[in-house]
């Protein structure tokens, strides 16, 4: 059976593995941590097991957390990612461990998601349609949407900057404000004209 016969640091918390006197293989610093590799180990099956999980459980973190440098992501779409990319086990152990820690929040998520789209002009049905379109539940896209300005105020502010006419009737239908709201904003006058 071979045997760690050396551990040395290598770059970007790597630690190179050398078996039996001979370079094996580098893995990450907490990959050799958790798996109890240390000199004078011998690899046996179960320790290569416990090795090989623990490389895909990393593997699995490491892709998770590039999804999320990019932007937040619901739960569901980070899952459906890993899931495409790392074994189901690994991406459910993933998905726990940044839960745990906070990167992975649906409820933050989809309040800062609806809070941009609101602040971009958007009414509540389309932001509606966004947070679920990117895999939040419905209860969490509910309150995400309670939690904004009341979409009429947002309604008055953008015919405030933009002026009462058709095309700001039309503009507010395109961003996903209702029928009432358009009318309220405006007056009926411009809701109903093509």
């Amino acid at each position: 059976m071979p045997r760690v016969t050396a551990l040395r640091p290598g770059r970007r918390g790597q630690v190179a593995v050398e078996l039996d006197g001979a370079p094996w293989r580098t893995v990450p610093v907490d990959v050799a941590a958790r798996s109890g590799l240390s000199e004078g180990r011998v690899l046996d099956r179960p320790a290569l097991r416990d090795l090989r999980r623990e490389l895909r459980r990393s593997e699995a973190l490491a892709v998770a957390t590039r999804a999320l440098h990019a932007r937040d992501l619901s739960r569901q779409a980070l899952g459906d990612r890993l899931r495409s990319r790392v074994d189901p086990t690994s991406a459910g152990a993933a998905l726990e461990t940044l839960e745990r820690a906070g990167l992975v929040d649906d409820a933050r998520s989809a309040r800062s998601r609806a809070e941009s789209l609101a602040a971009r002009g958007y009414g509540d049905q389309a932001i509606r349609l966004d947070l679920r379109r990117r895999g939040f539940d419905e209860d969490v896209v509910c309150a995400s949407v309670e939690a904004l300005e009341p979409e009429l105020e947002r309604a008055r502010q953008l015919v405030e900057r933009r002026g009462a006419s058709r095309q700001t009737a039309r503009f507010l239908a395109g961003k996903g404000f209702d029928e009432e709201t358009v009318e309220s904003a405006l007056g009926a006058r411009f809701a109903n004209d093509p």
